[in-house]
């Protein structure tokens, strides 16, 4: 939880998406649960969003952490293009964080990109609210 400008403590808000043409959206939305069930504030897009617009979605709502859920293998093409709106839209202090099928060897070529952390499928669900509990901007 943070403090909002008057001192009241607010939910930690997490953006849970996919983007792209991944229409397989099922993961994204047990996380969006489990995050909800964890006390945290969700905003869920969908499926078939686009880079700008999870970014609007981002800076609209004021989350502290962008979510997306990958399964098609877009995520070479789109999380770079992510991190450029990101980069525009001025959200230095929001976390970027992806779940899904990727492969291990994508883990090192994403954190690069500038993503924040990766949690490959099959992950357990305590480490995720863990990291986002223990990194969002406090």
């Amino acid at each position: 939880m943070k403090k909002k400008k008057d001192n009241k403590v607010r939910k930690i808000k997490v953006l849970v998406t996919k983007v792209g043409l991944d229409g397989h959206d099922r993961g994204a939305k047990v996380i969006a649960s489990m995050l909800k069930e964890a006390g945290m504030e969700v905003v869920y897009l969908g499926m078939f969003m686009m880079p700008k617009d999870i970014v609007d979605a981002a800076i609209d709502e004021d989350v502290d952490v962008i979510g997306l859920s990958t399964l098609s293998g877009g995520h070479l093409v789109f999380t770079p293009q992510i991190v450029e709106e990101m980069k525009k839209g001025g959200l230095n202090d929001v976390r970027l964080v992806l779940g899904g099928v990727i492969p291990i060897e994508d883990v090192p070529t994403l954190k690069e990109m500038g993503v924040d952390a990766v949690f490959p499928a099959g992950s357990l669900t305590e480490p995720i609210v863990t990291y986002i509990r223990n990194h969002v901007r406090q």
